[in-house]
């Protein structure tokens, strides 16, 4: 039998979105990362996050936005905030009982964009 892909075992777009929701919650509630969403449109980051990491974890829907590095550009993360960002998504994962090797393919999608996440519109393009 065919092993499932990580979509499926995520449960799909729905609990991909939960997981995305319960994420951008714990993000704003951050008190040095929610500032960096006080302006931002929720919905379409849900909505375009929870594109990204279906696409990322086999699934059929395809991520259409900017690419990571072109929509953080203007967003002066650090490192520190990426680590913190990380654990979130961790406790995120944790909250909907995706755990071990599934949890870490997840945030490995995510982490795999560090670089473009920490660009500054000063930086060279890869």
């Amino acid at each position: 039998m065919a092993e499932q892909t990580l979509y499926k075992r995520l449960g799909g777009q729905e609990a991909i979105r939960a997981v995305v929701d319960e994420f951008y919650d714990r993000l704003l509630d951050d008190p040095d990362l929610g500032p960096f969403f006080e302006e931002a449109d929720l919905e379409q980051l849900r909505r375009t996050q929870t594109e990204f990491l279906c696409e990322a974890a086999g699934g059929p829907e395809s991520y259409e936005g900017p690419s990571v590095r072109a929509a953080h550009l203007d967003v002066p993360f650090e490192p520190q905030h990426i680590e913190r960002a990380v654990e979130l998504l961790y406790d995120s994962l944790a909250a909907f009982d995706v755990e071990g090797d599934d949890a870490d393919a997840v945030v490995g999608a995510v982490a795999a964009y560090e670089t473009d996440l920490l660009a500054g519109p000063d930086d060279p393009d890869p």
